[in-house]
């Protein structure tokens, strides 16, 4: 008699509980926000060198974007993943124990280095759990678990630094259980590693290909509008809120980054049966809302104002994101998926470095308003450049 041979059950996991490495990275990722007046006043460095900080954390991560999407396509997710929150786990020891800049834009640059691994690897393997019958819901879960981190790393850090002893410290511990948390959740996910190596060289600018990149670009051109919004708010919100406006309180200052990445939370999940187009026109039409908002804020002093333009780049980032990871999930190959990812967040995040730094130097310069406006004015263009061409180019998706 011939023994029957079983064979166990594929392990299965929910893309929501694959989702949780993205938000504790992310939490770290925006912690500092409300930090930075304490650590400016304690080290007496200026807006230009805050920015030059905030920027830091932004070569992390496009220098991890070189690599960490094509390693992650050919070695699998997790020998990718798992490295990135032991940096992040570094980052948060720096930010505790900080007593010079320098030490502060190397946890800024780790840091970065992290979140650019989460945003192509880590994203990539929340869609893996999800398979191809599950792709929106997981590129969902994944796209929302990103902006609730950001927003709830600056809301906790504004609060427990109002409240307890040690206000750049205990965020941070909070922050690194949260990260190990995380680390055993990647380790316990049910993820197959790639079939196939690839060839080529390990590190260069992503790409995908030639018939999905309308696909990526559509993305990246609403996706770096928004961003490049959230981006102000975080780097030079602060400043705007203390200089320009007079209200200082670090609770405030979380509050807002709080909102801003709430509404980007909130208005994927209202979104998430429109079609990409409409998705991403959307993104574009709220990028050029908020920096009218903006311009309100600066110019006629008025602090809601700048709720309004923080609710209105939170939306901006969340619709942007969304229709980005909407198009690679549904078009782009398995194995080009964190590629394509990572391509999506290089375009997005230059500009989200650059424009913020050259705001900072010019508000040195010119002052805080000046140095807004002009951001406003060039961002405006971008937004209403990025809705012609999904106008024209996204029919039907």
């Amino acid at each position: 008699m011939i023994a029957e041979t079983r064979t166990a059950p594929a392990r299965t996991a929910s893309p929501w509980l694959a989702a949780w490495p993205v938000t504790a990275v992310f939490v770290l990722s925006n912690a500092p926000t409300p930090l930075y007046v304490v650590w400016q006043h304690r080290l007496s460095f200026s807006a230009g060198t805050l920015t030059v900080i905030f920027a830091a954390y932004i070569a992390g991560l496009l220098a991890a974007l070189l690599v960490a999407g094509r390693a992650s396509d050919r070695l699998g997710r997790k020998p990718v993943v798992l490295p990135g929150i032991l940096l992040a786990l570094v980052a948060c020891a720096l930010f505790a124990t900080a007593t010079s800049v320098l030490a502060l834009a190397i946890a800024r640059l780790l840091a970065g280095i992290a979140v650019g691994i989460t945003v192509s690897a880590g994203m990539a393997a929340v869609v893996d759990i999800g398979k191809r019958e599950r792709a929106r819901t997981a590129t969902l879960a994944a796209s929302t678990a990103m902006v609730f981190g950001a927003g709830l790393g600056p809301l906790l850090a504004g609060a427990l630094s109002e409240t307890l002893p040690w206000p750049t410290v205990t965020i941070f511990v909070l922050t690194a259980v949260l990260l190990l948390s995380a680390a055993i959740v990647v380790v316990r996910l049910p993820l197959q590693r790639p079939p196939a190596r690839g060839t080529g060289g390990w590190v260069r600018v992503p790409a995908v290909p030639r018939a999905q990149r309308m696909h990526v670009a559509l993305g990246i051109a609403v996706f770096a509008p928004g961003i490049t919004s959230t981006s102000f708010v975080l780097s030079l919100g602060p400043a705007l809120l203390t200089d320009v406006l007079g209200a200082g309180n670090r609770m405030l200052v979380g509050a807002t980054a709080f909102v801003m990445f709430g509404t980007a939370t909130a208005v994927q999940f209202a979104a998430r049966r429109l079609g990409v187009r409409a998705i991403l026109l959307s993104g574009a039409a709220a990028a050029l809302a908020c920096m009218a908002a903006l311009l309100v804020a600066v110019h006629a002093r008025w602090v809601p104002a700048i709720v309004v333009m923080a609710v209105l780049a939170g939306t901006a980032q969340g619709l942007g994101q969304l229709g980005g990871l909407t198009m690679i999930s549904t078009h782009v190959p398995d194995g080009r998926r964190a590629e394509a990812n990572a391509l999506l967040n290089f375009g997005g995040y230059i500009p989200a470095a650059l424009l913020p730094v050259g705001t900072g130097y010019l508000s040195d310069a010119l002052g805080l308003a000046t140095g807004a406006t002009v951001f406003a004015v060039v961002l405006a263009a971008a937004a209403l450049t990025a809705s012609i061409f999904v106008w024209r180019h996204a029919r039907g998706a």
